[in-house]
């Protein structure tokens, strides 16, 4: 138990200092912005037809095409599935 509290403790350390902007050991994933707009028009659909096919409010799809937002978590994945195998996603979706 001693182990285990002194895992959290470090892991909380290394957390501040990093976010004091201190040098830490602490691994910090940035992802580019996706292009979202460029990802429909490859796809060939309009913004309301792609919100309809991938369960996206049509809202949501336009903050993440003017950039107020960004995508993340599984919303992220599927564009960026949809950027890179278009084609593998549309078959996969249509079975």
């Amino acid at each position: 138990m001693k182990k285990a509290f002194e895992s959290i403790q470090a892991g909380l350390e290394e957390a501040i200092a990093h976010a004091s902007g201190q040098p830490s050991k602490a691994r910090v994933h940035q992802f580019a912005p996706l292009d979202v707009k460029a990802i429909r028009a490859q796809v060939g659909m309009s913004q309301a037809e792609f919100a309809a096919a991938f369960g996206i409010s049509l809202g949501t799809l336009r903050h993440w095409e003017q950039g107020d937002r960004q995508p993340r978590g599984p919303a992220r994945v599927l564009l960026t599935l949809l950027a890179k195998e278009p084609m593998a996603v549309l078959k996969a979706l249509a079975a």
